[in-house]
């Protein structure tokens, strides 16, 4: 009887789901929804409620290390996994739909991009776009992770990864995880060095990008950037 109670209510979530999209439904609703295809015999909605409790948001959840959330959330590492990797399945979505080498002539479509490249980074990463000379994407390259801090990013190191996807120009971008997108001193010196030092190649920096969340700091709006 308990099965049969489980299977109908489940049909029902998944019913629903594809009647109306997860526009209406609540968080713990969604990840009972996602705990279905890791968890086929077991209510799934106390442990959604439970997850949810622990760790404040959804978004937190699926943040978090597969270690952390098998550890913190008491579940088994194949559930663990599973929610882990969505973030990363929503990010390789998201830039796949903007294509691979979009134009980026705008500090609003490459801020749409960057951010997008952080979906599920829940720790600082420095990235440089090189760029060709119509200002299409040649590659976005991941050249440091950890904060400007604790290990600054080296200009050599960009001058580099610049000759090497050649680029005509770049647009340097990094995410403050924890929410603010005001540029810090670090990050401002560490701006004015790497145009320097890629100016000597005549390649130019048009945007230093900060992302958190779904919002972006524009250095080139913002009057920050060396010309």
């Amino acid at each position: 009887m308990t099965k049969n109670l489980h299977t109908g209510h489940r049909e029902k979530l998944r019913q629903r789901f594809i009647n109306e999209g997860l526009n209406s439904f609540e968080d713990h609703q969604v990840l009972e929804l996602l705990l279905f295809y890791t968890i086929p015999r077991r209510d799934t909605n106390e442990l959604a409620h439970r997850l949810i409790d622990k760790f404040g948001t959804l978004a937190n959840l699926l943040d978090a290390s597969p270690e952390i959330i098998e550890k913190e959330g008491k579940v088994n590492r194949n559930t663990a996994v599973f929610l882990a990797m969505i973030p990363q399945l929503a990010r390789r979505y998201i830039l796949q739909k903007q294509g691979k080498k979009p134009v980026l002539d705008s500090s609003c479509k490459a801020g749409k991009y960057v951010t997008s490249l952080f979906i599920g980074k829940n720790y600082e990463a420095f990235y440089v776009c090189c760029l060709n000379s119509q200002n299409r994407l040649n590659y976005a390259a991941l050249v440091h992770e950890g904060t400007i801090n604790e290990a600054p990013v080296y200009p050599r190191l960009i001058v580099e990864t610049a000759l090497r996807y050649q680029a005509s120009s770049v647009i340097l971008a990094h995410n403050h995880p924890g929410g603010s997108l005001r540029p810090s001193t670090a990050d401002i010196e560490v701006t004015r060095r790497i145009c320097d030092a890629l100016s000597t190649i005549s390649i130019t920096v048009i945007d230093h990008l900060i992302a958190a969340g779904d919002e972006y700091f524009s250095f080139a709006e913002n009057g920050l950037l060396q010309r």
